[in-house]
């Protein structure tokens, strides 16, 4: 891909999240909504099977988790949450109470400083079973993007192949095509309030 190009894929990748911040930040309902949402979710066969589970923590205008992660924490499973690290890279913590976070840098509801360091509350990427991924922006061929900084690409590229990715998004959050390049990963399933789509998700070995 030649340097206009990557330009050109660039500023549409921007112009996209300028608007589907905006339509995110407009969508009103968000709990009730969210909360849609998060159900499909944890009705999706792939969470029935799954032992290891990973949920993302709502910030901002992202669908909101929190309202939903202590029904998660009684379902049985074993639930992991993301955080960032100094390095602005993440991390992964294991669950057991909502009262193990508390409000961060940012105002973003994360594991307490004093757990952070618990050798047993460390899980490794290759042990999900199921990764929540939230998102700015989907396609409905699973194509996504974030924010542009690669924290959750970085946390993927170690997941393992057979762990579905699902996306939770508002509707508002579809476009018609998202800009992708070689190294962009696609989503399994993306779920909002209307629909669950199909995602391309990661190319299979041969």
């Amino acid at each position: 891909m030649s340097t206009d190009q990557v330009m050109e894929l660039s500023e549409k990748k921007k112009r996209i999240r300028e608007q589907a911040h905006a339509n995110r930040r407009d969508q009103e309902n968000k709990d009730d909504i969210s909360r849609t949402i998060v159900a499909k979710f944890m009705a999706l066969p792939e969470y029935n099977a799954a032992e290891t589970v990973m949920f993302y923590v709502d910030v901002r205008a992202e669908v909101r988790t929190r309202h939903d992660l202590q029904t998660a924490l009684t379902s049985g499973k074993r639930i992991v949450v993301p955080w960032c690290n100094q390095d602005g890279e993440l991390e992964l913590f294991h669950l057991e109470s909502m009262e193990e976070l508390e409000i961060g840098m940012y105002r973003i509801l994360e594991p307490r400083l004093d757990l952070r360091t618990v050798i047993e509350k460390r899980i490794e990427a290759d042990e999900l079973d199921l990764i929540m991924v939230p998102g700015v922006a989907f396609d409905r061929t699973g194509g996504r993007t974030g924010h542009g900084k690669g924290y959750y690409d970085k946390l993927l590229e170690h997941a393992r192949a057979d762990a579905p990715l699902v996306a939770l998004a508002f509707e508002c959050q579809i476009f018609a095509d998202i800009p992708m390049q070689d190294h962009d990963i696609y989503m399994d399933k993306v779920v909002t309030e209307s629909a669950i789509y199909s995602g391309r998700g990661r190319p299979t070995e041969t």
